[in-house]
């Protein structure tokens, strides 16, 4: 199993994802939820936005927020639109029922951002933004890779712990370190800021400790559980930058299930069975065939007696006595 996934790892590689975890800075209902999306350089990006029918809602926006919140592509309820002018030639959109789908096509590493459904509302003749859906876009080209990463690979047991290093090489200033988890159950792991604050997501609660120096962080995962297997990447938030940067090939982490290894311990326990089995059953074998044999060879023997026939004997004395009393005349 271990040299499969080590096999794979190309293929795995081309779906690490990134999972910052940065919310919209605009006040109202946030529906606490995140989409993530990875793809390579000349892909489309596909979000969809949810249009609640309501008579208070005049439109949706599409934004983005690294560095600062951007208008990606307005569209109002009586679908007029907006598109960010540097965008128009990627940019397709539809309505279809209550969502918005949005598709950003030849996709480029500056497309890397967090972007944020936003609810257009008038409510008392006042108008309001209500955030929505974020969604998690990450744009993986050549130019990709200013944080370093170790290890590649780890398979370590359940209730085992694992180290991994993130280390950004870049001499631009950053705002924060993430370690995400990308692929099968995308979430957030670990976030530190430059400032070394440190905010610990619920998958890892008690679970995770960390050192950080300058910009170098060493993750310690305890306890882990076969549900952590996953691809994990480290992320860097540089400062004053207009995207995000990835580590292009993460961590892969396959978490050995102790369903495993109870299989193992009771293998040995089956073949145990078979090897007292097969003794038992040669012993019985010989056992049975070495009393047919001792029978027989006793059923050969001629018995140890002695047989005379007394009758001829007899008779022959009887014929041959003669009477002692006759007298010859």
């Amino acid at each position: 199993m271990r040299m499969l996934w080590i096999s794979c790892f190309p293929t795995a590689s081309l779906f690490l994802l990134l999972l910052p975890c940065f919310l919209g800075q605009n006040g109202g209902e946030n529906e606490q939820s995140t989409d993530i999306i990875s793809v390579w350089e000349g892909g489309s990006i596909r979000i969809t936005c949810s249009m609640k029918d309501s008579e208070y809602e005049l439109g949706t926006y599409l934004i983005t927020n690294i560095p600062q919140p951007v208008n990606v592509i307005y569209v109002s309820k009586q679908n007029t639109s907006y598109i960010l002018p540097a965008l128009a030639n990627r940019i397709k959109y539809s309505k279809e029922g209550r969502n918005l789908r949005v598709t950003l096509h030849d996709a480029q590493e500056s497309d890397s951002n967090i972007y944020l459904c936003v609810k257009y509302v008038k409510i008392k003749n006042r108008p309001k933004k209500l955030n929505g859906k974020s969604t998690i876009v990450v744009v993986k080209g050549e130019n990709s890779g200013f944080v370093e990463q170790s290890p590649l690979y780890v398979n370590p047991q359940q209730g085992q712990s694992v180290s991994i290093t993130c280390a950004l090489k870049s001499s631009h200033e950053y705002e924060a370190i993430l370690l995400l988890k990308t692929h099968t159950q995308p979430e957030k792991v670990l976030h530190v800021s430059s400032q070394n604050v440190a905010t610990i997501f619920p998958a890892f609660a008690k679970r995770l400790e960390y050192s950080k120096q300058e910009k170098k962080i060493v993750i310690t995962l305890h306890d882990l559980q076969k549900t952590d297997t996953d691809i994990y990447v480290c992320v860097g938030v540089l400062r004053n930058s207009s995207f995000l940067s990835v580590n292009r090939n993460g961590t892969m982490m396959l978490i050995k299930e102790e369903e495993q290894r109870d299989c193992s311990n009771s293998s040995w326990v089956f073949y145990s069975l078979i090897i007292t089995v097969t003794l038992l059953f040669s012993a019985l074998i010989y056992c049975t065939f070495s009393r047919v044999y001792i029978k027989k060879y006793f059923q050969k023997r001629k018995p140890n007696a002695v047989y005379e026939d007394m009758s001829y004997s007899s008779r022959r004395n009887t014929l041959v006595r003669t009477n002692t009393y006759s007298i010859d005349n």
